[in-house]
């Protein structure tokens, strides 16, 4: 039976079905669409960052806020995003996301106050968390696991192009200055993807019955919120106001709040209801590790980001296109050590702790290439160090999800690949204030070059942690079709073998 439309089952056919669904391959690019909305979101700002504030005022705070708002709110709302779609239907939700996230979009491209401009970034993320795991979840349903390779496999060139591309058009749309919109094109340019996502989702996506049997923790929910919001806020805001004790008390409230949000997480699942997180994830060393490991290096990663291209363009005084253009050799790295990964399975976590080195030595000449060109570098003097740089990121972001959940039992998988990448997104958060901070801290007393190059200290600091927390994960990801505890737990022969991604999970920007 077929809906009104006449295309969209009311049903969806199981993915081992003898008839697959006969549009599948049309709603895998309705839904990578509303992967590449989110992935353009996630890196225009800090191109364009420089020109909004010149445009709508506001402190250096506003420039940190338009990358963590949405990251926050994003790790926020993917904890139940994937959970909403099985209570209400997937494309039911699909749907609601992608219109939410237009309008946020329209609302972004429309702001003439800093604080409406966050104001609809925070919504941008809410309706993505809501969008984007009804996609994975619909893949997983119309297509046949021989077919599942070849579709997930699209979200590879995707990301990549994504990546190199975003910033590129970021930089070409502000210095285009269509019809005098300037940076708004950015986000009014997610309007037509937007109506696309929405048109196609109603068309080609398969409808869903509702009503499996999940109940959403709202309580969980809300505390998880309030203790990230009282980490985050004070990070950003306290070196605005030099300081004051209520930034270190609010800190002190977030970690207090996340540890209340834990014993809840631990009462509701002794009383056989559904916990947001499962409380015995935290039990194994692998998975914990892995989420400091990834708090930090997603911290790492997006703070290096941001404060690049603000040195660029504030420091050097690129124009925004060639700030975009000159971060392209790293997106190409991060490219090929993603295709290179497959390839690279058998060594395990080995091929992190050589990412980190790689990481790490690209940072430092990267660092000496600023020192010695000065003022005058140009994009062609720092492509070296870049590409070097971004191959060691993509060398430790590409095996990630498959080593941390390498010790997760079957019934966790899902939970924890939610959870892993809610912490993606926190790190991403934490990753503009932490380092955003760092450096118009030193802004203070110094010029725009030191404050690059104290930023970039910091920067191997935390890759440094990070470096010592990969020895926490298990040594080799599971092979395929092995189940937790049949090899060693040692070596790590329990692990999940890297694939397609689970409901909830994001592809690393």
């Amino acid at each position: 039976m077929t809906d009104a439309v006449g295309l969209s089952p009311s049903a969806p056919p199981s993915a081992g079905a003898a008839d697959p669904y006969r549009w599948r391959w049309v709603a895998l690019f309705v839904i990578l669409a509303a992967e590449v909305m989110d992935l353009l979101d996630s890196l225009v700002t800090n191109i364009a960052a420089p020109a909004i504030r010149q445009d709508i005022g506001g402190g250096e705070s506003t420039i940190q806020w338009l990358g963590a708002a949405y990251t926050l709110a994003m790790a926020i709302g993917l904890i139940t995003g994937g959970r909403l779609g099985d209570i209400f239907g997937r494309r039911r939700m699909f749907m609601l996301g992608a219109a939410g996230f237009t309008l946020g979009s329209l609302a972004c491209g429309l702001a003439q106050e800093p604080w409406q401009l966050v104001a609809a970034r925070v919504a941008q993320g809410l309706l993505g968390a809501v969008m984007l795991p009804q996609g994975l979840g619909i893949m997983k349903e119309i297509f046949s696991p021989k077919e599942q390779g070849a579709a997930f496999g699209m979200f590879g060139p995707v990301m990549g192009l994504s990546t190199v591309g975003g910033p590129i058009l970021a930089g070409w749309l502000i210095d285009a200055d269509f019809a005098g919109t300037g940076w708004r094109m950015i986000f009014l340019i997610n309007i037509p993807l937007g109506l696309f996502a929405l048109v196609g989702g109603r068309v080609f996506l398969p409808a869903q019955g509702e009503g499996r049997t999940v109940r959403l923790d709202l309580v969980g929910a809300l505390l998880a919120a309030i203790g990230a919001a009282a980490v985050i806020y004070p990070l950003v805001q306290g070196r605005e106001h030099d300081w004051p004790l209520w930034a270190f008390a609010l800190l002190a409230v977030g970690v207090a709040v996340f540890g209340v949000f834990g014993w809840y997480e631990s009462r509701r699942k002794a009383a056989g209801a559904d916990p947001l997180v499962e409380p015995s994830l935290f039990a194994k060393r692998g998975f914990s590790g892995g989420m400091v490991l990834g708090l930090i290096f997603f911290t790492a990663m997006t703070g290096f980001w941001l404060t690049f291209s603000l040195y660029t363009q504030l420091g050097l005084h690129y124009s925004p296109l060639k700030s975009g253009l000159a971060g392209v050799p790293a997106s190409v790295g991060m490219v090929i050590a993603f295709v290179a990964s497959q390839a690279l399975q058998r060594f395990g976590r080995k091929v992190m702790h050589v990412g980190l080195l790689v990481m790490t030595a690209g940072v430092l000449g990267l660092m000496y290439t600023l020192h010695s060109q000065g003022a005058g570098v140009t994009p062609w003097q720092t492509v070296p160090a870049l590409a070097v740089t971004g191959l060691g990121m993509g060398l430790v972001m590409a095996p990630f999800f498959g080593m941390v959940l390498a010790s997760v039992e079957t019934h966790e998988t899902g939970s924890a690949s939610g959870t892993l990448t809610a912490v993606q997104q926190l790190g991403a958060a934490l990753g503009s204030a932490i380092l955003g901070t760092v450096f118009f801290e030193r802004l203070k007393t110094a010029d725009f070059a030191s404050a690059e190059q104290v930023t970039l200290w910091a920067e191997i600091g935390m890759l440094a942690v990070v470096f010592a927390a990969i020895f926490l994960l298990p040594m080799h990801a599971r092979p395929e079709g092995e189940e937790p505890g049949e090899g060693s737990q040692e070596d790590g022969a329990g692990a999940e073998a890297p694939g397609p991604r689970k409901e909830g999970e994001q592809l690393p920007v």
